[in-house]
């Protein structure tokens, strides 16, 4: 097997599915990349068993098809040393691998391509598009609020509420909760599944954000996502994701609109002042006027900002977590937000003010601390 495929491209097609590759596998293989050679194109896998990652690059000349294993290590850091040079890839019959670029060569050993795990093959599929840009939206809009809880797998991963009205994303750690809703895509039925956050993290990294389809199949234990040269392949979670409709409070008469940039610079300054291990702040509303108090009674530290506002109903005080709160906000596209509040001991909503696409509905939850006299 020989083909001979430009450095630049070889490396960014790499890059985009080195994600998968673990630091440290159990199994030796899934420290390799899998090449397949069929006609001018090679395919390259990697996978980690729960997620598996394809790509497609054109070669520019090729012969004999064939497969072979690679170590992807030592070629991603050999690549990376090269320009947009052409290399020069030759496997003999007991997968040495020689690497030819100007006056240099190198030999790698590679492995029997029979020992790759093979991507699982799915079958009662259901299928959906999206554009990417409204599922790169999704990810960013929800991922940060995911859970790290082994006890509560369901909750490590982003819940995907597919109907033939809206598509439905939501995220919770049972501190923050996030749902994000476009009502400009729709699947054929009602249906929902539980993506992990690794393939979701993947996605990030290389979805265009542009309007460019993303074909999306699934079925009860994985979803696959495909888009120009790449094909992503992941194993669902399995479990109930909890009620997330149940916690959020509807009833909600306290309102108030402040500007996004001005509060998330002012709970960072809060957040100096704040007991580390709460990171707690207290909300003082009153009148046009929000204060923002934190303390570390430990250090002595405190500190008092006030902020002009837009509110709307009963004088209140309430506490919350400043990084969790900032964790929101930078994640809210528009200037203003609104914050929709019950009772000191009942969660805060977060809601964009003034936003551009009407096809698109983002609420945060974001639950209370228990204030110190």
């Amino acid at each position: 097997m020989r083909f001979i495929v430009s450095s630049q491209n070889l490396l960014r097609s790499l890059q985009s599915i080195s994600g998968v590759l673990n630091s440290s596998n159990t199994l030796p293989i899934l420290d390799d990349f899998l090449l397949e050679l069929t006609g001018n194109s090679i395919k390259i896998t990697a996978s980690d068993l729960e997620t598996t990652m394809s790509v497609v690059v054109e070669a520019n000349m090729a012969e004999d098809e064939g497969s072979i294993a690679i170590p992807a290590k030592i070629l991603l850091e050999l690549l990376k040393t090269y320009g947009d040079t052409p290399l020069t890839f030759t496997i003999d019959n007991n997968q040495g691998i020689e690497i030819a670029a100007d006056e240099a060569k190198f030999r790698i050993t590679g492995h029997n391509a029979d020992e790759f795990p093979r991507s699982p093959q799915m079958e009662s599929t259901a299928s959906l598009t999206l554009p990417a840009e409204l599922l790169l939206t999704a990810i960013n809009k929800t991922i940060f609020a995911t859970g790290n809880d082994d006890l509560r797998p369901a909750m490590s991963g982003v819940y995907c509420d597919l109907a033939p009205d809206s598509v439905i994303f939501v995220a919770t750690d049972a501190h923050k909760l996030v749902r994000y809703k476009r009502t400009d895509a729709t699947a054929a039925e009602a249906t929902s599944f539980i993506m992990p956050k690794k393939p979701l993290n993947q996605l990030k990294s290389i979805l265009p954000s542009d309007s460019s389809e993303i074909s999306v199949l699934y079925n009860e234990t994985n979803a696959r996502f495909t888009f120009k040269n790449i094909d992503l392949i992941c194993r669902l979670i399995e479990g109930r994701y909890p009620n997330y409709e149940a916690v959020i409070p509807t009833d909600n008469p306290n309102t108030l609109i402040v500007d996004r940039q001005s509060l998330i610079t002012t709970l960072k300054r809060a957040s100096f002042f704040a007991n580390k291990s709460t990171n707690q702040i207290r909300l003082s509303i009153t009148g046009q006027e929000l204060f923002v108090d934190a303390e570390d009674v430990d250090f002595a530290h405190e500190s008092r900002q006030r902020l002009s506002c837009n509110y709307s109903g009963e004088d209140m005080e309430i506490g919350f977590n400043s990084r969790f709160l900032v964790e929101m906000l930078v994640n809210i596209p528009t200037e203003n937000i609104r914050l929709e509040m019950s009772a000191p001991n009942r969660a805060g909503i977060l809601r964009p003010v003034d936003i551009e696409n009407q096809a698109e509905d983002l609420l945060m939850l974001v639950m209370p601390v228990m204030l110190n006299s």
